[in-house]
């Protein structure tokens, strides 16, 4: 049986193969973590997932995956396949929700909030160096820890001791997909009070040690031809994608 999504948390959203996603802009999720970092503290952790047509394939293989997407408190779309999948149901968005946009996004509201802030993984130094460029953009902003870490259980005590000697408000888990959404459900009863996001590669984009597509190449859907370019070996990952398209398809059609 699928896991109940929580009573308290639930959405408005579109399933696509299953998964649901929030058809909401930057400005709404900014919105929802506003909501949920104004209560007490002793709430649940909220999740949020960038979802991309991967993610979605790679649930239908992978049941604890999917289970984590279907828990997550908000999964918002990444992808322009995502879009396109919306699109087939009515829903027309502007502009997909990346982990590498909403992040500043997220520092400016934070320091306007004074919410603070808990980077971790990544490579050794890369999420202090993105630590580093969000604090000369948002000056007042509050990193309270960095870390680069890992998903192995090894790791978990020393993980848990710094987030809780900081008490961060927000998490951000770069431990690539799917292990960050996977690490974040599993430790989801130890981290109570936090927003915490699986966020890929952000963290080595605002560190400055992988180049993004250019912002033309970004608003027209493309950024997954330029990361192909940098990365060759993405292909592997991106043979999924037609097989996406036509599941999406004729899931609508059907």
């Amino acid at each position: 049986m699928e896991p109940m999504e929580p009573a308290a948390a639930r959405l408005p959203a579109q399933r696509i193969l299953g998964i649901p996603v929030h058809p909401i802009d930057y400005e709404q999720a900014l919105a929802q973590i506003e909501r949920w970092l104004q209560g007490d503290g002793a709430a649940p952790l909220r999740h949020i997932c960038t979802v991309n047509p991967e993610f979605i394939m790679a649930a239908r293989a992978d049941p604890a995956f999917r289970a984590a997407l279907l828990r997550a408190e908000l999964n918002v779309p990444d992808g322009i396949g995502i879009l396109w999948a919306l699109r087939l149901r009515g829903v027309k968005l502007r502009q997909r929700v990346t982990g590498a946009d909403l992040i500043p996004r997220v520092a400016r509201r934070a320091q306007q909030k004074a919410w603070r802030l808990f980077l971790l993984g990544a490579g050794p130094g890369v999420a202090a160096r993105a630590a580093a460029q969000l604090r000369r953009r948002f000056p007042a902003l509050i990193v309270s820890g960095v870390h680069s870490g890992s998903p192995a259980a090894a790791d978990w005590p020393e993980i848990q001791r710094r987030i809780a000697a900081s008490r961060p408000h927000i998490l951000l888990v770069a431990f690539g997909h799917p292990r960050q959404d996977l690490w974040i459900e599993q430790h989801r009863q130890q981290l109570p009070g936090l927003v915490a996001m699986g966020v890929g590669g952000a963290l080595d984009f605002l560190a400055g040690d992988v180049r993004r597509a250019p912002r033309w190449m970004r608003e027209r859907g493309l950024e997954w031809l330029f990361r192909l370019g940098l990365q060759p070996w993405r292909w592997r990952r991106m043979r999924r994608l037609p097989l996406f398209a036509l599941l999406a398809l004729l899931e609508r059609r059907g």
